[in-house]
């Protein structure tokens, strides 16, 4: 739908705009570059950055605020180096940290720009393809024997919206854990903004230790991790579990 392409795009836009702010942040004949870069990290994202020799530095906060959206061990904050309450970036990761925050400003932008009146002979055009975009939406059927913090995550991609990695992470888990196959999850990230098919089967492979060096299979995270990572959206279904996998499990 349209969601989904303003989200594609959206996406595809703040990589680009990644580009320009690094090679701003790196600039060491241009200050106003930098200067104006580090101005958008304040007054747009509310991220207060200061260069530090080679290096960014952020409040710890600002860091975590962003830094939720990734599973990667080299986001986690005792992989970073820290100093007097701040963290040490390079300008790669700099621009990395607020990639969504910069997709979600320029979807917001779009979405509520004034739609000017389609110029005569588009309709056709538009209506034709407007079907056509019909046919890469995925639809997922939720059963109830999903607890609601799955529910959530598939209704997310469903929508085109994008999903935290460790969102992804705790769905991929967790449909691993009650037997599905790659081949039966890999399309329901179908929808997400930054969809790459080969990326996800790896990154689906990875998680069930098909491959890998230690060859781990994951498990799905603990209900207090996922709180932590606000991705739990608990009923009185859920009756007290203490992980996804017991939802629905009758107690003797």
């Amino acid at each position: 739908g349209l969601n989904t392409l303003i989200n594609k795009f959206s996406l595809a836009e703040a990589r680009r705009a990644e580009k320009f702010l690094q090679r701003d942040l790196v600039s060491n004949s241009d200050k106003t570059s930098e200067e104006f870069a580090i101005k958008i990290f304040r007054d747009i994202f509310s991220v207060t950055i200061k260069k530090t020799g080679g290096y960014f530095v952020i409040p710890i906060p600002d860091y975590l605020k962003h830094a939720v959206n990734f599973h990667e061990r080299e986001w986690k904050l005792v992989n970073r180096h820290v100093e007097n309450g701040m963290v040490f970036l390079s300008p790669r990761e700099s621009v990395r940290l607020i990639r969504w925050k910069l997709s979600g400003y320029i979807g917001s932008k779009i979405k509520s720009a004034n739609t000017p009146s389609m110029s005569d002979g588009f309709e056709d055009k538009v209506k034709r393809l407007s079907a056509l975009a019909k046919k890469f939406v995925v639809n997922t059927v939720v059963t109830g024997a999903y607890p609601p913090c799955i529910e959530h995550a598939i209704e997310v991609l469903n929508k085109g919206e994008n999903l935290s990695h460790s969102g992804r992470f705790m769905l991929a888990t967790f449909l691993l854990g009650r037997g599905q196959t790659i081949d039966e999850i890999t399309p329901l990230f179908k929808n997400a903004p930054d969809w790459n098919e080969k990326v996800t089967r790896y990154q689906i492979k990875q998680l069930s230790g098909e491959t890998g060096g230690s060859k781990t299979k994951y498990v799905c995270p603990s209900c207090e991790k996922i709180k932590s990572n606000n991705l739990c959206y608990i009923t009185p279904d859920c009756d007290n579990i203490i992980n996804p996998m017991q939802f629905g499990r009758k107690r003797l």
